[in-house]
């Protein structure tokens, strides 16, 4: 019955897991619920510095484990992939788990510290760069080295084309990254944020067009606003009121769950999934129609 799950003999990396309320716990579980065996990244003394706070990393790993199939394995790494030298660090205890990495879910990311235009400095939007952009692509370029073995080619001029290693009978590995809303309309006071997610949404189909040479799809999901305790009435670090409001005149009549961007991902990541390629995918329960 196990081998009969769509991710069985699958090895999947998670970054960014290191609250049980957290969407990337919740890909987690969702991955190694289809049958993956799951190394997950994180770096908890981010979310120890914000109102929701940390989390007890053994229950965190439990939460995992326990919807793990039998023949499946297990491992966690802790870095800050704002240090370029970890992300080799983070990709090699993946690869060492089971010799191979399917499904990279870039799921990290920096949160509180934000602000409006005029409060920006160069230390706010390089912190928000480097940890949601930078370390998001360097990561994936990584990957993409060890899955297509060109990490020793000849650089490439502006126009030359990845080279071609197809044609594929079905993906060589998986990459999802995250968004935000700011594909869709304003997000007055976070700037900082807004600016390094929308990065990732306008190259992901440049990137996409490229990691398809080498048998890697790439997709990016905008989940909307998903409560991972940032929406929590005593947690919040922001004016609640308003968006109370508005989501109440929506048919859900409330935030996203992480399971709900977790199923997508779980999904996509199947076999029924690969013919999507290069998407930025909205999840939001019509946040974004209202």
């Amino acid at each position: 019955m196990q081998h009969s799950l769509p991710l069985s003999g699958k090895t999947a990396l998670v970054t960014g897991v290191s609250r049980r309320r957290g969407i990337g716990f919740s890909v987690s579980r969702k991955l190694a619920s289809l049958g993956a065996s799951i190394v997950i990244h994180h770096h908890q003394p981010h979310d120890e510095r914000l109102p929701w706070g940390g989390d007890n990393l053994d229950a965190v790993r439990d939460g995992i484990r326990c919807l793990m199939t039998d023949d499946a394995l297990f491992r966690d790494v802790s870095s800050d992939l704002t240090d370029v030298p970890t992300i080799s660090v983070v990709l090699d205890a993946a690869y060492g788990l089971t010799g191979n990495v399917d499904i990279v879910v870039c799921n990290h990311a920096r949160s509180g510290d934000d602000g409006s235009i005029l409060d920006m400095t160069p230390d706010r939007l390089d912190a928000f760069w480097n940890t949601n952009t930078r370390s998001t692509i360097l990561l994936t370029a990584e990957y993409a080295r060890r899955v297509s073995g060109l990490g020793s080619a000849e650089p490439l001029r502006p126009g030359d084309p990845v080279p071609f290693q197809g044609p594929f009978d079905e993906p060589v590995g998986r990459v999802f990254w995250m968004t935000s809303g700011q594909i869709h309309g304003a997000m007055p006071g976070e700037v900082a944020y807004a600016t390094s997610k929308a990065a990732l949404a306008g190259v992901t189909k440049t990137v996409a067009a490229e990691l398809m040479r080498v048998g890697i799809t790439l997709n990016t999901i905008d989940p909307g606003p998903v409560n991972t305790g940032y929406l929590d009435a005593d947690k919040t670090d922001r004016e609640l009121a308003a968006l109370h409001e508005y989501m109440e005149t929506l048919p859900f009549g409330r935030f996203g769950a992480p399971s709900d961007p977790a199923e997508l991902i779980g999904w996509l990541a199947s076999p029924g999934g690969q013919w999507v390629v290069g998407q930025i995918l909205t999840s939001d329960g019509g946040f974004s129609l209202g």
